[in-house]
């Protein structure tokens, strides 16, 4: 009798509780990674070949949580702790492609994250200053992001609303947190011809383009997004 219950009492508890998968591995990765520039990127209107290739190069499940690795191609915004994300692939591409990055340029990144637009960022640029206010975060991702061997990436701890005066102007600056306005010193910041790439607004945002030129400001609305908020004592200020 118990011979017959056994295998029933086991086929049951594989229907309610299936197996976990095993973890992915490199070649799973790989793929998975290609997969997502095929379809992600090059199917929508990712067309920056620098940009695609960066998308490529760049390990994204590296940057996201062991526990969600075999999800970090998947076409969402993943939890990163501290109540962040790590930004849908698609929209990492397109800020990207936006911002019109040059080999030779220097970029500022607000809201560093998990490190993941800054390793995109130094794949297509000469050096790149990161700001992340939330200090495990911050110093999780330059342990990250040195021991991946990013070394044109310089991490710190601070406010993104006031910019990295020391290393400025920038030819392009990505912001990956919304304020509810485009902050001032941002703007001060960035160089001739350069450009701000920026959600904008409170609960849903607009993707806004800010392109400085003559000392003239031009503002060009993208696509509605959704990113977490930009914090500090700055923004509650306004």
């Amino acid at each position: 009798m118990n011979k017959l219950i056994n295998p029933i009492i086991m086929a049951l508890l594989l229907i309610i509780f299936p197996a976990c998968k095993e973890d992915k591995t490199p070649n799973d990765f790989t793929t998975a990674r290609k997969q997502m520039v095929q379809r992600q990127l090059e199917g929508r209107d990712i067309t920056d070949k620098a940009v695609l290739e960066a998308m490529q190069k760049v390990e994204r499940h590296k940057f996201v949580p062991p526990n969600l690795r075999n999800m970090a191609y998947a076409d969402r915004p993943l939890p990163i702790g501290e109540g962040q994300t790590i930004s849908q692939p698609y929209i990492v591409a397109l800020m990207t492609q936006l911002a019109d990055i040059q080999p030779h340029e220097k970029v500022l990144e607000i809201g560093t994250g998990s490190g993941y637009q800054a390793a995109i960022l130094a794949s297509l640029c000469h050096q790149v200053y990161t700001i992340e206010i939330i200090e495990s975060l911050c110093e999780q991702a330059r342990i990250r992001l040195t021991n991946l061997g990013y070394k044109n990436v310089y991490v710190k701890c601070g406010d993104g609303f006031k910019g990295w005066k020391e290393h400025a102007p920038y030819d392009a600056i990505i912001v990956t947190c919304a304020p509810p306005e485009v902050p001032q010193p941002l703007i001060n910041q960035l160089a001739e011809k350069g450009k701000i790439v920026i959600p904008v607004g409170t609960q849903w945002q607009e993707l806004k383009v800010i392109t400085k030129e003559n000392d003239k400001i031009k503002t060009s609305d993208i696509i509605p997004v959704r990113f977490v908020p930009m914090t500090g004592e700055e923004v509650e200020k306004m």
